[in-house]
């Protein structure tokens, strides 16, 4: 079995299937129409409807035809605020980079990863290997922490069901129990740290950006090699959490 199918769930494709036809004909099919022009049966078609308008992901109008429902404006303003969110970074994020002369990057919380969004990166010879688009393990980086600490307890929980947690290097938080502790000392201080815990030789901050309803919790960060920690910590700390002030009031 193909490692992409490996963890497939047929249930999703076929409603990802119903969705791509109402999104290109909408309010024009009815039940049987799609059953047959997608080849689901009916039983299976009428349960998938069934889920997806109680989801509000489609609405039944006049003649009992479908359409996309109301969840998929609000995912597609959460979806355009995070491209307003990169292009704001743009802006003001090649200035903090400047002053500092270390690379600063975007990202946001994705389940119990972090997917990087943005970076303005410093002329240096020894570059990040992070890129826009890559997941890491939230544990392990600043840029997660930093979200991670906004969450309740339930939802960390959910996120990191199991006490073990993976290592990137020797340094990364493996105990689960010793990361919540972490976190709620980031919820209290403001800002997260990453001491060699995603990458050896380097250290990082991060703060998050608040950001309000349906908007899924981003962070901006520094990263710098350990000897530059020494002198450049501390306005590290102030360029970061200066940024994610700016980036929340852009992003309300």
């Amino acid at each position: 079995m193909p490692e992409e199918r490996k963890y497939w769930v047929p249930a999703l494709e076929k409603a990802d299937k119903v969705l791509a036809m109402l999104a290109a004909e909408p309010s024009r099919h009815k039940l049987i129409d799609l059953s047959k022009r997608l080849e689901i049966n009916k039983s299976s078609m009428f349960s998938l409807l069934t889920t997806l308008e109680a989801l509000q992901w489609v609405k039944r109008g006049e003649g009992d035809t479908y359409a996309l429902g109301s969840a998929f404006a609000a995912y597609g303003s959460a979806y355009a605020k995070n491209y307003d969110l990169n292009r704001s970074f743009q802006a003001e994020a090649a200035a903090a980079r400047d002053r500092l002369r270390e690379t600063i990057q975007l990202a946001r919380l994705e389940g119990n990863q972090v997917l990087y969004l943005g970076k303005a990166e410093a002329v240096s010879p020894v570059r990040l290997q992070s890129e826009p688009g890559m997941l890491l393990p939230a544990h392990a980086t600043a840029l997660g922490k930093a979200m991670l600490a906004q969450l309740g307890e339930d939802e960390l929980l959910r996120l990191f069901p199991e006490r073990a947690l993976p290592a990137l290097t020797p340094h990364t938080f493996t105990d689960r129990e010793a990361l919540f502790r972490q976190l709620r000392e980031i919820r209290a201080q403001g800002c997260a740290f990453d001491d060699q815990e995603s990458v050896m030789g380097f250290r990082c901050v991060a703060a998050v950006i608040p950001g309000g309803a349906g908007q899924a919790p981003a962070a901006v960060s520094c990263s710098m090699l350990l000897h530059q920690w020494e002198t450049k910590g501390e306005d590290a700390r102030a360029e970061i959490t200066a940024l994610a002030r700016r980036l929340s009031e852009a992003r309300s």
